[in-house]
C-alpha cells in the first residue's frame, strides 16, 4: 500500500475497534464470496476482460485522432469517477500530451449550464460519450438528445462515428437508441451500481480519452485489493467511521489542499451520501479545499459545535512549485506554503480535540489512486454494513425519480 492512514487521533481505543472485528470479517467474508448484490466491484481490478481493456484503449486512440474534445453526458456515478480521476491527474495540465480535453453535460438540468458550455465547443471538434446504465435517466437522455441535434447539424450523416454509448443489459432506452443509430457500445456490468463503477468501462473510456493510465489505475486497485491488511487493520477507518457515528459524529469532513482533488472529494461525497443515507442512519459527508476554505469554514472546524470529524487526503510532494518573489515570503515556494498550512491546521484542530483521519499521500498518481478508490470502496461497505443499510441500493434517488415524473 502505497500511502498511510493515522487513526490515533480519532479518540476510538483499540478495546472499542476489537469488539467490532467479528461483525466486520463477516461483511468481508459476504463482500468477497459474492454474496452481496451489486458487489461485482470487488474483485473487477483482478479479473477485469484484457480484451475490453485493449478495445477501451483502442477507441480512446481512435476518439483522440478524431476530436479535440470529448464530451461525456452522465450524471451521479456515470460521471463523477471519471471526473476524479482526471482532474486528480492532470492538474496543470499534465495529460494534456497524452489525450485531449473531456468536459462533463447532463450532470444536471440547467439551460445556463449547457448553453455555456455550448459556447465552449464552438469551433471545437468534438464526439459524444453517453453513460447511463439504467439508459433511462433523464438528465442523460434529454441531454444527449440536445447534443445529438448540434452533431447532426455539424456532422450531417457522419455524426453517428462520434458517438458512443456506455449503459446497461437493459434492452430500451438508451440502449435500443445506440443500436439503432449504429452508435459503438459499451456495456457496464449487471452486477455493479454506477457510484462503484468508476473502475468500469464506465469510468474507464472517458479516462483513457483524457490521457490517463488506466492499466496503472487498474493495478493499484488490484494491489488494494490483495492486501492482507484486510483480515486487520485495513477494516479500522470502516469502523472507526461507525464508531464516531455512534458517538454522535454526524459530519465527515473530507479536506483537501489540492485543488485538483475536489473532483475525488465529490465522487466521495456520493459514495457515502447515496451508500449510507437510509432508514435514518449515514454520516453526512462534505467536501472542503484548502487553504480556501480555511478561511470561510476554519472558524468552525476549530471551535464549532462538535457534530463532525475530519478525514484529511494529504499529498506531501507535489510536482510544481512557483517561488514568491518579495515581501514578507520571499524566497519561499507556494509549496511549503501549503504544507505549513496543512500542518498547522492539522496540529491546531488535535489540540481542540476534533477526531482526525490522517491520510498521507507522498504523490499522487494513477498507481497510488486506484488504491485509494478502492480503499475507500471497501471501507464504505464495512460502515454501512455496520449500520445495518444495504451500500448498494438507492431507495430515495427512485422515490425523486417517480415523482418527477408527474410533471413532465
Amino acid at each position: 500500500m502505497d500511502f498511510t492512514i493515522d487513526l490515533s487521533n480519532t479518540g476510538i481505543t483499540a478495546d472499542e475497534l476489537k469488539e467490532q472485528k467479528e461483525d466486520t470479517a463477516s461483511i468481508m467474508e459476504a463482500l468477497w464470496s459474492g454474496k452481496m448484490d451489486l458487489s461485482g466491484w470487488v474483485k473487477l481490478p483482478l479479473y477485469f476482460d484484457q480484451r475490453k481493456m485493449r478495445a477501451i484503449l483502442e477507441t480512446a486512440e481512435e476518439i483522440k485522432k478524431k476530436c479535440d474534445t470529448l464530451v461525456v453526458i452522465g450524471i451521479g456515478g456515470s460521471y463523477l469517477g471519471a471526473k476524479a480521476v482526471i482532474d486528480a491527474i492532470g492538474g496543470a495540465g499534465q495529460l494534456k500530451h497524452d489525450g485531449i480535453e473531456v468536459l462533463f453535460a447532463g450532470t444536471n438540468l440547467s439551460p445556463a449550464y449547457h448553453l455555456e458550455l455550448m459556447q465552449k465547443l464552438e469551433g471545437k471538434d468534438i464526439c459524444l460519450c453517453v453513460v447511463s446504465k439504467s439508459g433511462t435517466t433523464a438528465e442523460t437522455e434529454a441531454v444527449y438528445h440536445i447534443f445529438k441535434k448540434i452533431m447532426t447539424e455539424k456532422y450531417d450523416t457522419s455524426f453517428r462515428d462520434r458517438i458512443y454509448f456506455i449503459t446497461g443489459t437493459g434492452e430500451g432506452g438508451l440502449r435500443e437508441e445506440a443500436k439503432t443509430e449504429g452508435y459503438k457500445l459499451f456495456t457496464m456490468p449487471d452486477d455493479i451500481g454506477g457510484r462503484y463503477s468508476v473502475l468500469s468501462e464506465a469510468g474507464l473510456l472517458p479516462m483513457a480519452v483524457a490521457g490517463v493510465n488506466i492499466k496503472d489505475l487498474h493495478r493499484g486497485a488490484e494491489i488494494m485489493a490483495t492486501d492482507m491488511g484486510w483480515d486487520d487493520v485495513l477494516q479500522d477507518y470502516g469502523i472507526n467511521r461507525y464508531l464516531l457515528k455512534e458517538k454522535g459524529k454526524a459530519v465527515e469532513t473530507f479536506l483537501t489542499y489540492e485543488p485538483s482533488m475536489h473532483g475525488f472529494t465529490e465522487w466521495l461525497r456520493q459514495l457515502f451520501a447515496e451508500s449510507e443515507g437510509k432508514a435514518g442512519q449515514g454520516i453526512l459527508p462534505m467536501a472542503l479545499d484548502m487553504t480556501g476554505d480555511l478561511h470561510s469554514m476554519g472558524q468552525f472546524l476549530q471551535d464549532g459545535a462538535p457534530v463532525f470529524f475530519e478525514t484529511v487526503i494529504d499529498i506531501e510532494e507535489n510536482p510544481f512549485d512557483i517561488m514568491v518573489p518579495g515581501g514578507k515570503y520571499d524566497g519561499v515556494g507556494l509549496a511549503a506554503l501549503n504544507r505549513a498550512a496543512a500542518k498547522g491546521a492539522l496540529d491546531a484542530h488535535k489540540e481542540a480535540g476534533v477526531p482526525l483521519v490522517h491520510i498521507s499521500v507522498p504523490v499522487m498518481n494513477e498507481y497510488v489512486l486506484g488504491q485509494l478508490i478502492y480503499y475507500f470502496e471497501t471501507s464504505c461497505v464495512i460502515t454501512a454494513r455496520l449500520m445495518g443499510v444495504d451500500p448498494f441500493d438507492q431507495p430515495g434517488v427512485e422515490r425523486y425519480k417517480s415523482e418527477m415524473k408527474k410533471f413532465v
